[in-house]
């Protein structure tokens, strides 16, 4: 059950989807190492079944709630075909059929339960069928993609999958990679492709921290200035409201949530070029010196244009979060301005800086939580001891876990960094008990679309592995060595660039170069 998402196709009641496998039976070794991340329950046998690609189906139940018409069931059965079957000629064969009308022995097809109650995500395969059971369709997505890993060729080419029972859910509902797109600006072909890599490793948050310091991508309807005079470039640089649209409708066939990052009031140099009287004017022996520090937090039309453009972003990105930023505010600026301390004097803040950053992130919150958004924000925001009870996103987790607040981990997953070795195992290893979940942070200093990807993966795999398993099944590095090799091959040949675990091979190199 993937409960961060409760979307269905239809009502929930029971439907029924049956993968009627070969009557024939053959025994063989185990020809994949598992599943990855590992299922909270799995047994598999030696016994396995041939699956021939001309008779395969995905077959609605005549119960079930979801029937064609359903995009995200449509396009995952589409697109699990595929990855079932890459060698595949599609032609004319098609993927689902309707209603459930064949004997088992007819046609190999598959169909799905929609179950109303709580219960584990459940698949099964024995002589003669298979079943899988969901809660929703993005557990059924899921689903889809533990099967699609238990599917695998013999040296001859042909297909077989063993007989296996599995129970499964995830371990936490926030499971995100962060992409920076300010640093260095990533085509929107590169996120899509991050999107797929993200779905086979259930990964299940798209965390893009859209804009910083460097350039400001996005562009706004609403100030359209933003991106002509803050990207790299007004034209090729940028990501167009149809760019965005295509990115979040991608990420939901996958079920996958787009949570759009608009950090202040420090990291938005990018900002000032297109909104004059945004950023704070900086003194230097009590004349401006012609630079400019963070958010003016003493102005209320600082407050109106933030208002203005997070309406457009909560109509722009429909989910329930935002994140608002809240790190690294450098106070040598606002210090210096004196509009800005004799504000300080106003409010009763004296010199003390960290409670003009809390005034400013409370009144940013409440421009958010006016327009039915939850906000997330960097642990700064925690430091500084303001009032604001949204999720953090930390790196200290016993202080604030302590204080009661809920909490997404987050810093030694900064795996932009590069190291030799099996550096990997670092991350697989961490422990910590999280409230809300955890992400992958890839920030862009020197990750552009060129790097992007093996930098990515297999590493962050080992993050999802954390953040989906059983914790005790999976405390074992050297047990998790060949599930993770076997998985990385299955990325190569799905087009995905991941690097070697270490010295080896697989018998289906990466054929994109």
């Amino acid at each position: 059950m993937d409960v961060m998402f409760m979307i269905t196709c239809g009502r929930y009641i029971r439907s029924i989807l049956y993968l009627l496998l070969l009557i024939s039976v053959q025994f063989g070794p185990h020809a994949v190492e598992g599943v990855w991340p590992l299922p909270q329950a799995f047994t598999s046998s030696p016994e396995r079944y041939p699956v021939n690609s001309q008779d395969f189906y995905f077959v609605y139940g005549r119960q079930s709630a979801a029937q064609q018409g359903c995009s995200v069931l449509d396009t995952a059965f589409k697109r699990y075909f595929s990855l079932i079957f890459p060698d595949h000629n599609s032609g004319s064969h098609s993927t689902t059929r309707n209603g459930h009308n064949g004997s088992p022995a007819d046609r190999l097809s598959w169909t799905i339960y929609l179950v109303p109650f709580c219960v584990p995500d459940n698949l099964s395969i024995s002589a003669g069928k298979a079943s899988l059971n969901a809660e929703t369709v993005w557990g059924a997505v899921r689903g889809l993609e533990t099967f699609s890993q238990l599917v695998y060729q013999d040296d001859f080419g042909s297909y077989f999958v063993n007989k296996t029972e599995i129970d499964d859910f995830p371990r936490f509902q926030f499971r995100g990679i962060l992409l920076d797109t300010s640093r260095h600006f990533l085509p929107v072909q590169a996120i899509l492709k991050t999107l797929d890599a993200m779905a086979y490793s259930k990964f299940n948050v798209f965390h893009w921290h859209i804009v910083d310091d460097p350039s400001f991508p996005y562009q706004s309807s609403t100030f359209p200035d933003l991106s002509s005079k803050g990207a790299f470039h007004p034209m090729t640089h940028i990501y167009t409201q149809s760019d965005v649209r295509r990115v979040i409708s991608y990420a939901r066939l996958w079920g996958i949530r787009v949570l759009p990052e608009f950090d202040s009031p420090g990291h938005t140099t990018s900002w000032g070029k297109g909104q004059p009287g945004l950023l704070t004017p900086c003194y230097k022996g009590g004349t401006p010196s012609g630079t400019f520090g963070p958010v003016n937090p003493a102005l209320p039309s600082t407050y109106r244009f933030m208002a203005r453009l997070f309406k457009e972003v909560s109509s722009v990105f429909p989910d329930s979060y935002v994140h608002l930023g809240g790190d690294e505010v450098d106070f040598h600026c606002w210090r210096s301005n004196p509009d800005v301390r004799v504000f300080m004097q106003k409010m009763g803040f004296g010199g003390d800086f960290t409670k003009l950053e809390a005034f400013y992130i409370e009144n940013i919150v409440n421009i958010t939580s006016a327009l039915n958004k939850t906000s997330i924000v960097w642990q700064d925001v925690f430091d500084y001891h303001e009032r604001v009870s949204t999720p953090q996103q930390i790196w200290d987790l016993h202080r604030i876990i302590k204080a009661g607040m809920r909490v997404l981990l987050a810093a030694q997953w900064y795996i932009n960094h590069i190291s030799y070795g099996q550096d990997w195992r670092n991350s697989y290893t961490e422990q910590k008990k999280l409230v809300i979940g955890g992400e992958v942070c890839m920030w862009g200093e020197y990750v552009d679309a060129t790097n992007l990807t093996p930098r990515l993966w297999p590493r962050a795999s080992a993050v999802a592995e954390r953040l989906w398993s059983d914790e005790k099944q999976t405390s074992s590095v050297d047990k998790a060595f060949p599930r993770l090799q076997d998985f990385r091959c299955k990325l190569l040949r799905r087009g995905i660039q991941a690097e070697p675990l270490y010295v080896g091979h697989c018998k289906h190199e990466y054929q994109g170069i």
